[in-house]
């Protein structure tokens, strides 16, 4: 019954991340590294990320990368908006925020965990210890990588400057999301399926760690709230 349920929230969450990608060719994003940022966060956040593309993440003008300029020109022109964002970010741009960082944990953690399983890799005798490291490491390589190109486009930093702005900007976001991933992995490692566990092979395994990431980005939403508000992660939408 559960593998039943795991390949419908599967079959869903594609579906709404491929209808978001579709859309996205006519209405691309402003910001490029958006363009992926959608496509991801629906393969967790299912039908909520759908309903959160169409309601405020969509790129209404149908203007992407020439946009980019003038939306750039204006986040200069207009300090007042970006001071009341910092000190109260809305809902929306700490969701997307959220979603930004999420999504290069999301990758990560994909590609980590098929690439420990069919490496049969083991660190310290623990399956489930050998994802923690390596899936935080991957997630914030690209996280990372994700916030270095959000802010080139924005303020047009030399390379080393971009980097060292982005780690200061999504380190913590990456940490808080991982977190509470961790949280669930755990869950299902040792109480919901102690033995056997599950391996990717098995959709329950992708279903568990959608729940996952949707803890996540739960844990995440708060500490981009935080750097928002700070200033010290741009603010989105």
């Amino acid at each position: 019954m559960l593998a039943e349920i795991a390949w419908i929230s599967l079959g869903v969450a594609f579906a709404c991340a491929l209808i978001i990608a579709l859309d996205e060719v006519r209405h691309p994003q402003k910001m490029g590294v958006m363009n992926l940022v959608w496509p991801i966060t629906a393969l967790y956040l299912s039908v909520f990320a759908l309903w959160g593309y169409f309601s405020f993440g969509r790129n209404k003008s149908g203007h992407g990368h020439h946009h980019e300029m003038s939306h750039h020109s204006s986040w200069e022109g207009n300090d007042d908006d970006m001071k009341m964002a910092r000190r109260d970010p809305t809902w929306q741009q700490i969701a997307m925020a959220a979603s930004h960082c999420g999504a290069g944990c999301t990758l990560a953690d994909v590609v980590c965990d098929f690439g420990v399983f069919f490496a049969g890799l083991t660190l310290f005798g623990s399956d489930l210890l050998t994802k923690y490291i390596i899936d935080f490491g991957g997630a914030w390589l690209l996280g990372i990588a994700f916030q270095y190109f959000s802010i080139q486009p924005m303020r047009h930093l030399p390379v080393g400057q971009a980097l060292a702005e982005a780690i200061k900007a999504d380190t913590l976001s990456i940490a808080a999301f991982q977190v509470g991933m961790y949280g669930w992995m755990a869950l299902s490692y040792f109480v919901f399926f102690p033995a056997p566990h599950l391996t990717p092979l098995q959709p329950q395994y992708w279903l568990m760690m959608q729940i996952a990431m949707v803890c996540g980005f739960l844990t995440t939403a708060p500490m981009n709230r935080w750097l928002v508000g700070k200033g010290i992660k741009e603010a989105m939408g």
